[in-house]
């Protein structure tokens, strides 16, 4: 195998995984806007519909739980399919049932219960998006650059949650929250069109990949290289294996922490603080531009430190330290009594939990090898079922004990989150990287 500091990087015109990468990144953001368009205009379709904030939480919970749920599945199917395909299938149901829920009458019978299906399956179509996307990374992108490119495609949920308030909000105080729906779901149409076109499995099926570009990627593949056409790992493989246990459970602290940021910050600005609905859309910006930026800064410096010191200190390490300065700036943002300074705190603690975010999927991608799509749909249920209890538990605690009390649970959790980083075997012979090759030489 010709080594990868001997092939040399390709040139500018042969870098087709970089814009394979960013449509990754354009999929992200427009995943995080459909998801997000509802807590923008919650306040709105629980007056039309009468709900309750506890009974809105349970629309943001089985969104949630319809995602946690499906992710292995769906990491398993991308195994399977290939990312070009499920994700081109799948842009198509989050346009269906993203505008689903502008056609429901308040005056149909079990309301609430039509609306947390609505939610649940859309949840369930969009539980493909990273999963996929890792299959991709671990198709098309060396190991040495899986940080910045998990960076860039993570910085999409920044880009996509933070352009929500905006747009969601300019469309509904003219056109209503429906239009919004609309406007999400054409949006994300037009995307998947143009990823189904661009993408390809691998980048030996790919006409524009030039051979040069081959042959740099390959070189810097681990050796359990992803294929279609592999022997997948079982379920109680990858259950079983402690790197993915303490993956998951601090990919579940994550989700806890980061969904108070999807599901409730604009009506904790706009209800809580005081905000209104225009200063709170600015507002709630600012913890999303925060992911955006932090998001490939942390996959770059989780590259080169592991390039310098090895994926101890460049992977694991510094994600433990990024979640740990999380808990601290949500603990102090939570006692904060200036809005605007408390917003730009909590943000700081939103962007600091970004950076961790390449970590994850990094070492996810390069343990699981074939099975890239299957590991990290396990993990990143973990994070979404965090996530589904978010949505609900928030408002609980903050309607007994207040929102600081909210905040401070989820600074706990994500301390406990960064510590679970110092388990994980990222710098050796990760037991399922082991089982991944024993399987493929008895193929």
């Amino acid at each position: 195998m010709v080594k990868l500091e001997q092939q040399g990087m390709p040139t500018r015109n042969h870098r087709l995984r970089w814009l394979l990468v960013f449509w990754l990144f354009v999929l992200s953001a427009v995943a995080y806007l459909d998801r997000v368009n509802i807590s923008i205009a919650g306040q709105a379709i629980a007056k039309e519909f009468h709900l309750n904030n506890v009974q809105l939480g349970w629309l943001f919970s089985s969104f949630v739980l319809g995602y946690a749920l499906f992710q292995a599945p769906a990491g398993r199917i991308a195994d399977r399919v290939g990312a070009r395909t499920v994700l081109g299938v799948a842009v198509i149901w989050w346009a269906v049932f993203t505008s689903a829920i502008t056609f429901v009458s308040p005056e149909i019978g079990s309301l609430v219960i039509v609306l947390i299906g609505i939610r649940f399956l859309l949840g369930m179509g969009e539980a493909i998006v990273y999963p996929a996307s890792n299959c991709m990374v671990a198709a098309w992108i060396p190991t040495s650059e899986r940080g910045i490119a998990n960076g860039i495609i993570f910085a999409g949920v920044g880009f996509g949650a933070g352009l929500a308030p905006p747009i969601i909000t300019y469309t509904l105080l003219r056109y209503g929250w429906r239009a919004s729906f609309w406007v999400s779901a054409v949006i994300g149409v037009i995307a998947g069109v143009v990823w189904f076109t661009i993408a390809r499995e691998t980048p030996e099926k790919h006409p524009w990949a030039s051979q040069e570009e081959r042959n740099y990627i390959v070189a810097g593949l681990p050796e359990s290289k992803y294929s279609l056409s592999a022997a997948k790992l079982g379920w109680g493989t990858i259950v079983r294996d402690r790197n993915v246990q303490a993956l998951s459970f601090s990919y579940f602290t994550y989700g806890y922490a980061v969904y108070i940021f999807f599901s409730w910050f604009f009506i904790y600005l706009n209800n809580v603080r005081e905000l209104d609905m225009k200063r709170s859309s600015l507002y709630t910006m600012l913890p999303f531009i925060a992911m955006a930026i932090a998001s490939p800064v942390g996959g770059w410096l989780s590259d080169r430190i592991t390039r310098s010191k090895g994926k101890r200190a460049g992977r694991c390490g510094l994600a433990a330290i990024a979640m740990a300065l999380c808990g601290v700036f949500l603990a102090a943002g939570a006692e904060v009594g200036s809005v605007a300074l408390a917003v730009i705190v909590l943000a700081g603690g939103a962007g600091a939990l970004y950076i961790s975010q390449s970590s994850f999927w990094s070492v996810s991608a390069d343990i699981g090898g074939a099975s890239a799509g299957s590991v990290s749909g396990v993990m990143n249920m973990g994070c979404q079922l965090g996530g589904a209890i978010s949505s609900s538990l928030t408002p609980w605690i903050a309607q007994r004990f207040g929102w600081a009390t909210s905040f401070l649970f989820a600074a706990a959790l994500a301390l406990a989150g960064g510590a679970a980083w110092l388990l994980v075997n990222a710098d050796g012979q990760p037991r399922i990287k082991e089982r991944v090759l024993s399987q493929l030489e008895q193929v």
